[in-house]
C-alpha cells in the first residue's frame, strides 16, 4: 500500500522538476519566464516538501533531528528564501540551483531518515534554539554558495575572458553582490537569535557536547558581524566580502556539521 508521504514526495518532485525545466528552457532561449508560474509551481513543490518533512520530523516522542531530516529542512528553507529573494532582486536564474538542491534534500530525507537515533523530548525554548540554528546554517550556506559564484564572476571579469560563462549565465555582479549582503544580514540575525536562545535554554554545554560547537559559532558570528560592519562603515565588498563569507561558514560548519556527524554517525548517539 502506497503511503501518503510517498505520494506527496512524488508530487513535490514533479512540481520541482516541471518548474526547473520551464525556467531552464526559457533562460536558455533568452525568453522571459513567467515569475508567477515559477512561484506557484515551485511553491507547490515546497509546500508538499514541508508536509513530508513535518511527517518525518514531528513525532509523538519529540522532534526527529536525524541528519537526513536536517538536510531536507535546510534545502527546503534555502528554496523558500531563493523564491523570496527573486521577488525583489533580478536573480530568478538562481532558482536553477535552488530547485534541484531542494529536490535532492527531499529525496534524502524521505529515503534515509531514521527514527531510532535522534528523537528527544526537548523544552520549547531548546527546540526554538535548534530551529533557529538550522535556519541560520541554511541561509549562511546559501550565502557561501553565492560567494563562490561571485568569485567565479569576478575572476572572469578581471581576466577579461572572451567566453564568460558565469557572467553570461548569472545575474549582474552588482545584483549578485547586493543579494549576498541580503543573505548575510538574514543569516547573521538568525545566528544571533540562535545564540541568545542557546545561552538561556542550554543548561550543560559540556555534558551535552555543545562547548566546541558554541565556541565555533561565536567566532563565526564575530566574522560575519565584522564583515557587515565593514561593509556599511567602510564599504567592504568584492573579494574581501567573499573571503569573509567563506571563512565564517567554514568555522560554522566545523562546529555544527563536524560535531553532528561524529556524535550521530560514528558514536551512534
Amino acid at each position: 500500500m502506497i503511503s501518503l508521504p510517498l505520494v506527496y514526495t512524488i508530487l513535490a518532485l514533479i512540481a520541482y522538476t516541471t518548474s526547473f525545466w520551464y525556467l531552464f528552457l526559457h533562460l536558455m532561449s533568452k525568453r522571459a519566464p513567467n515569475h508567477w508560474f515559477i512561484g506557484i509551481l515551485s511553491g507547490l513543490g515546497l509546500f508538499l516538501h514541508g508536509v513530508v518533512l513535518y511527517h518525518d520530523m514531528v513525532t509523538p516522542l519529540g522532534i526527529n533531528y536525524d541528519v537526513f531530516n536536517l538536510m531536507s529542512f535546510t534545502t527546503a528553507l534555502m528554496m523558500l528564501l531563493s523564491l523570496l529573494y527573486s521577488t525583489y532582486r533580478p536573480v530568478i536564474a538562481l532558482n536553477l540551483l535552488g530547485i534541484p538542491v531542494a529536490a535532492l534534500g527531499l529525496i534524502l530525507g524521505f529515503t534515509f531518515s531514521q527514527t531510532s537515533l535522534s528523537i528527544g523530548k526537548n523544552s520549547f525554548g531548546l527546540d526554538i534554539h535548534i530551529i533557529l540554528s538550522l535556519s541560520a546554517y541554511a541561509v549562511l550556506l546559501m550565502a557561501t554558495i553565492h560567494a563562490v559564484l561571485l568569485w567565479l564572476q569576478d575572476r572572469e571579469l578581471k581576466n577579461k575572458q572572451k567566453k564568460r560563462v558565469w557572467v553570461s549565465f548569472l545575474p549582474s555582479f552588482q545584483a549578485m553582490e547586493s543579494l549576498l549582503f541580503d543573505m548575510l544580514i538574514t543569516g547573521f540575525l538568525l545566528l544571533t537569535a540562535a545564540l541568545v536562545f542557546g545561552f538561556f535554554t542550554i543548561n550543560d554545554f559540556f555534558g551535552q557536547h555543545l562547548a566546541h560547537k558554541t565556541a565555533f559559532s561565536i567566532v563565526s558570528w564575530f566574522v560575519y558581524g565584522s564583515l557587515l560592519f565593514g561593509h556599511y562603515k567602510f564599504g567592504w565588498r568584492g573579494q574581501k566580502a567573499i573571503r569573509f563569507t567563506i571563512l565564517g561558514f567554514v568555522l560554522l560548519g566545523i562546529g555544527f556539521i563536524g560535531s553532528k556527524f561524529v556524535l550521530e554517525m560514528i558514536l551512534g548517539r
